[in-house]
């Protein structure tokens, strides 16, 4: 197949970009510079420019594009451009693709963030989104910028993304050294649930909704088992052979965690419902065996 990508040069990017073309794939990235190969195709989402034979000719585009969330989580400004970069390159996206005489495929990259806080009740993606917690505004705002795609009758998948577990990237990159020092501790109470998926599970499921002609919708990327806090700060500190019995307030997580704290504290028991109908078997169940496979 011929796959378009946006951010493939980013860590979920580069790993999805490279499986493809292991598995036989063709892989175009799309770059905001003068392209140096025929595998690279120049883009401006700031004004919408793009090449959109290079749209039309795709069997499916992925958009993984959008500002690191976590880098300025006290800035309003850094806020709207994490909103912004997320919306906007999604939209002109979606536009390229609803023009195409053929629209190809669309795997429009979110967050399970879109649900918002659930307590201990189960989450599918028949699940509704609640609360004003910011990243659950990006998300609905982002999977919105989907419909000229949809409307078109392109095949759009919406993939709402738990955080990815990798012992070379945020969170884990950081959560791991911290744990080795003995600085592990549960956030606020620590009985919310928090989602999270291992790396070969993701790209694994991303490229099975690549090749997965007939399947479209939300998908849940995420580990059937969601654990809770608590259950992953023992597990992390099991898997680094350290104790965590320290704790940060809920308070206290408000102050310093800026716009994140409602959805470091809020709780979403996630269940990868569409992908297991579509047939997706996962590697990696469960906190452990995500962990397992992250710290490998």
């Amino acid at each position: 197949m011929r796959v378009l990508i946006a951010g493939a040069s980013g860590f979920l990017g580069t790993h999805l970009s490279t499986h493809l073309r292991v598995h036989g794939h063709e892989v175009t990235a799309l770059v905001r510079r003068e392209p140096t190969s025929a595998h690279e195709s120049r883009w401006d989402p700031s004004t919408g420019d793009i090449d959109a034979a290079a749209v039309a000719r795709s069997d499916a585009v992925v958009n993984l594009a959008g500002a690191t969330i976590a880098a300025n989580p006290h800035s309003k400004k850094y806020a709207q451009e994490v909103m912004d970069s997320r919306v906007s390159t999604t939209r002109v996206l979606a536009e390229a693709i609803a023009a195409a005489e053929r629209p190809p495929a669309f795997l429009a990259g979110n967050g399970i963030s879109w649900y918002g806080d659930h307590g201990d009740r189960l989450v599918t993606e028949d699940s509704e989104t609640t609360g004003d917690a910011f990243l659950t505004r990006v998300a609905r705002a982002w999977e919105e910028a989907t419909r000229p795609a949809q409307e078109a009758g392109a095949r759009v998948c919406v993939l709402r993304t738990a955080p990815v577990m990798d012992r070379t990237s945020p969170p884990l990159k950081q959560l791991r050294l911290l744990f080795q020092l003995g600085g592990g501790a549960r956030l606020g109470s620590g009985e919310q649930h928090m989602p999270m998926i291992s790396l070969r599970d993701w790209v694994g499921a991303v490229s099975y909704l690549i090749e997965s002609r007939d399947v479209s919708g939300a998908f849940n990327l995420c580990c059937p088992h969601t654990p809770t806090n608590s259950e992953f700060t023992h597990a992390l500190a099991s898997a680094v052979k350290r104790k965590a019995f320290l704790a940060v307030p809920g308070p206290v997580m408000k102050v310093g965690a800026g716009y994140l704290a409602s959805e470091l504290l809020g709780s979403i028991n996630a269940r990868p419902a569409a992908l297991e109908r579509a047939g997706y078997d996962f590697e990696d169940e469960d906190v452990r065996e995500v962990l397992a496979a992250a710290l490998a």
